[in-house]
């Protein structure tokens, strides 16, 4: 079994308590977890990418775990979730598709408990100490509009040319002050992913 060569991990919480002016009461947070890790494929075409997929799956539980923990909530009041890969140069983006999409998934679910709506991604290439955006949206009920954001996260020495920044970010509500309607979070059913 393949597992993730981490150079470094990064945890940061954002926490809003005033938004024009106004109180955030409670306050929003949104927590990013970060592994720094080797690109075993760097720098070459190879046609299966399985070792990739592992790599993901170890990284959702690891990852999604850090964010909860550094919220300090317990998975179930975890609202909203997201990931996203950021690819150095001699990398690709099937690179960090392959370990986004096939496997990561599951495990951050876990951590988060249920999650029935699909994880929002994002995946791109870029240098060292590049801004990667993460996209949040309800881990439950994808129609919650109140809950689609993002959390902006780079490290300023990573990803180096053989390396892929791997990131989940988790959310324990929605943006500040939320007024576009829709459903809410107290509305939502989580059956279908969607409502």
């Amino acid at each position: 079994m393949t597992e993730a060569k981490i150079r470094k991990m990064v945890t940061v919480v954002e926490e809003v308590r005033t938004e024009m002016g106004r109180p955030v009461d409670p306050p929003t947070r949104r927590a990013a977890a970060i592994a720094v890790i080797e690109n075993p494929f760097a720098g070459r075409y190879v046609e299966d990418l399985e070792a990739l997929m592992v790599i993901g799956e170890e990284l959702g539980g690891l990852l999604g775990e850090a964010c909860v923990k550094a919220l300090g909530i317990r998975p179930e009041e975890a609202q909203s979730y997201g990931k996203a890969a950021l690819v150095g140069e001699n990398g690709e983006l099937e690179h960090a598709a392959a370990i986004l999409h096939p496997r990561l998934g599951k495990p951050l679910r876990a951590a988060v408990e249920k999650g029935a709506a699909l994880v929002p991604s994002n995946k791109k290439r870029g240098p060292m100490g590049h801004p990667l955006d993460v996209p949040l949206g309800h881990k439950d009920a994808a129609y919650v509009r109140s809950h689609f954001d993002g959390m902006e996260v780079s490290v300023n020495d990573a990803p180096r040319a053989d390396e892929i920044l791997v990131a989940v970010a988790v959310a324990d509500s929605g943006r500040p002050l939320p007024r576009v309607g829709g459903l809410t979070h107290d509305e939502a059913e989580g059956k279908d992913g969607l409502r």
